[in-house]
């Protein structure tokens, strides 16, 4: 890697009151520019790290959360507390993940437009560092994961392991990478399901699994669009996908997706569990999630990711949150006072 340039020194910068250089500066104004330059340099690799774990990406840890929404306990204090660690769980292990795909990808981001300044990528954030922030997310996350129950945190280890196998080699496999992705998905709805005591139905299982391969496939598909002839430098499996077989992947995820989660709602032990016939309306809005992450793999193709410009996207949010207000609406039977 590349070492970063010395930063001017004073005698360099003309105007703003620079003193010129065949004048030295005081010593004492020399210690304190040295101090502040010293200072910033810090606030900018910090920031560096932050950016490196991803936060705004730890919006894919609510599913965790999903068991307690469905068992109708989303109210009950002690309950969410419970769900709250366990959220947190993976997000520090999520984050730890992130580090090591960072690393790991390194040198194919450096030839990606948008990937290339990602922290790691530019030098912004040295490998070293990365790994020794890496290696802090992992003794937090399963130590937490630790002192809940055991099958807990047999998923929290199954998921991270999971995780550090996609980034080394799994990756590389056509497919089976997408397919990774969406077990990491039901993994953490299976541990959302063991950290807060709660049973969860085939139904949540199915459809999480369904929707994570939907979206795997998106982020293929616009991977494989935007990358064109530097598909294999960037991410060696694009090179075995082609357009036609990631189409009708996200067709068959998208319309299975659509399917179950309406199956879900109009079963008789769903209806019998919440006490209405009236969730099946709730469809709508995943059908117009759906759509418009279709429109965004093909409409943005200079965006990072489909995944990550959704969560930018007007329509796609006003989607999911009125999906979420009126599922809340329906399962626990809000009414004005």
């Amino acid at each position: 890697m590349a070492s970063l340039p010395d930063p001017p020194t004073l005698a360099s910068r003309p105007g703003n009151g620079a003193v010129p250089d065949d004048s030295p500066p005081d010593s004492q104004e020399v210690s304190s520019l040295r101090r502040a330059e010293s200072q910033s340099g810090l606030w900018w690799r910090a920031g560096g790290l932050v950016r490196t774990i991803r936060p705004h990406q730890w919006v894919k840890n609510v599913f965790v959360l999903a068991p307690v929404v469905f068992a109708k306990d989303l109210f009950d204090p002690k309950l969410f507390l419970h769900a709250a660690g366990s959220f947190g769980v993976f997000c520090l292990l999520a984050g730890a993940v992130y580090c090591i795909n960072d690393i790991a990808d390194a040198e194919a981001d450096r030839l990606h437009p948008v990937k290339r300044n990602r922290p790691i990528a530019s030098g912004r954030v040295s490998v070293h560092a990365a790994r020794v922030l890496a290696g802090v997310l992992i003794v937090l996350g399963l130590g937490g994961a630790a002192a809940g129950p055991f099958p807990f945190f047999v998923v929290a280890c199954t998921y991270f392991l999971q995780n550090v196998a996609y980034s080394f080699k799994l990756k590389e496999y056509a497919y089976i990478d997408v397919a990774l992705i969406a077990a990491g998905f039901v993994l953490r709805v299976i541990g959302g399901g063991y950290g807060t005591h709660i049973h969860v139905s085939s139904y949540l299982i199915v459809c999480t699994a369904l929707l994570a391969l939907f979206l795997g496939f998106g982020k293929r598909r616009h991977e494989l669009a935007a990358a064109a002839a530097r598909a294999k430098k960037q991410r060696s499996s694009l090179s075995r996908y082609s357009p036609k077989g990631l189409d009708a992947a996200l067709g068959v995820t998208a319309v299975a997706t659509i399917g179950t989660y309406f199956a879900y709602t109009v079963d008789a032990d769903t209806k019998a569990f919440f006490g209405t016939d009236d969730l099946w309306l709730t469809t709508v809005f995943v059908v117009l999630a759906v759509w418009r992450f279709l429109y965004l793999v093909r409409s943005r193709p200079q965006a990072e990711s489909p995944t990550q410009e959704m969560l930018r996207d007007g329509p796609f949010v006003a989607a999911v949150l009125v999906w979420v207000g009126v599922v809340l609406w329906i399962v626990y039977n809000l009414r004005p006072t």
